[in-house]
């Protein structure tokens, strides 16, 4: 019987190839419907555009598919030392997005030409290309973890994303500098207070000064994860998990990229030339996946691929067919460029780097 490990790695290899081919089949399928329907219900045309899907499928699993995957599962040296990128991803969005974009721009420049509004693949086809990706997304990122029992990866009750501290050491304070019968005001260091009828050794910590006070209220409003173990009845309520966020996370990426895709399945939009820049620029936005999560480049290349350009595209899109998208939308855009190069590059400007009181 297979080991647990070895089922996962079948399931997912299997999801992965069901994204890669049956987005092509669906997109291929519709426009050979298209293809014959302005041919005069021709059979021929028809099974021609369906022959052609066959025959790309077949040979992008053979040639390039296949050979990936089987040096990837190998752990090749050449593919294990590569960290800053998903040659896997890449893989696919070439396969399987670009002709699918690319079929939906032919179709739309077929009608636009003949003069005949048939099919706008309004909806099925390119929420079935959407999804695919994000599920080949969410494939590649859950791969570390285990599908059952506890995450194998470190305790999530911490925000792992930010510095934790792992080791401690011991630091003198002013108090120790001073008499050794003698603490700050006259009072011993070590000295028991009573509180409530509880007995409490203070002690000076080391992240807190001896001369301020620090209010619980400040944990409101900082940035560092308070290590706190909740317990009780209601303790389920606390419970947080990386495999579970890496879904929503993954939803939330793609999220910008769907609205924009989603404009240009309005029928003013897809049966005119503004249909080209709308899936050029989504499939620009879509080679963020390529790069890894965890990689720095990950947010210039987001505003780069993603923000700046999906800004000045809705822009003139509001300016010509009225409010097709959201202003919602927009303004994420501009706010997310403009807080990226503040943040960036003119907070390292000579003027920005005076003490202030902020």
């Amino acid at each position: 019987m297979p080991s647990g490990k070895t089922v996962k790695l079948i399931v997912y290899e299997l999801l992965q190839y069901a994204a890669l081919i049956i987005p092509i089949f669906v997109i291929m399928e519709r426009f050979a419907s298209l293809i014959s329907d302005m041919a005069g219900e021709s059979v021929t045309s028809y099974w021609l555009v369906v022959a052609v899907s066959m025959a790309y499928v077949t040979s992008g699993t053979l040639l390039v598919w296949v050979p990936l995957k089987y040096v990837t599962l190998k752990k090749r040296r050449f593919i294990s030392e590569i960290t800053e990128w998903r040659p896997t991803a890449l893989a696919y969005l070439l396969l399987s997005t670009l002709p699918c974009f690319g079929i939906l721009i032919a179709s739309s420049k077929v009608q636009l030409d003949k003069g005949q509004k048939l099919d706008n693949f309004t909806e099925l086809p390119v929420s079935l290309v959407l999804f695919s990706m994000i599920c080949v997304d969410i494939i590649e990122r859950i791969r570390p973890y285990r599908l059952l029992g506890k995450a194998n990866i470190i305790d999530l009750d911490f925000d792992t994303s930010r510095p934790v501290l792992t080791h401690l050491k011991q630091v003198t304070s002013v108090s120790g500098q001073l008499p050794a019968d003698e603490g700050q005001n006259g009072v011993i260091p070590d000295q028991a207070h009573t509180r409530n009828g509880s007995t409490i050794n203070r002690r000076l910590d080391v992240t807190e000064s001896p001369y301020s006070t620090r209010p619980t209220t400040a944990y409101l409003y900082s940035s560092t994860p308070r290590p706190v173990s909740y317990s009780g009845p209601l303790s389920f309520l606390w419970k947080k998990d990386g495999r579970s966020e890496v879904f929503v996370e993954s939803f939330f990426f793609w999220l910008d990229t769907v609205e924009m895709v989603r404009v240009a399945g309005e029928p003013l939009v897809f049966h005119s030339a503004w249909v080209f820049p709308i899936y050029i620029l989504a499939f620009l936005s879509s080679l963020r996946m390529v790069i890894s999560p965890h990689s720095s480049l990950l947010s210039f290349a987001g505003v780069i691929l993603q923000d700046f350009p999906f800004f000045i595209l809705r822009v003139a899109l509001i300016a010509v067919f009225g409010f097709v998208t959201p202003v919602f939308y927009p303004l994420k855009n501009v706010l997310v460029s403009l807080s990226y190069i503040y943040f960036t590059w003119m907070t390292k400007l000579k003027i920005f780097k005076r003490p202030t009181m902020f």
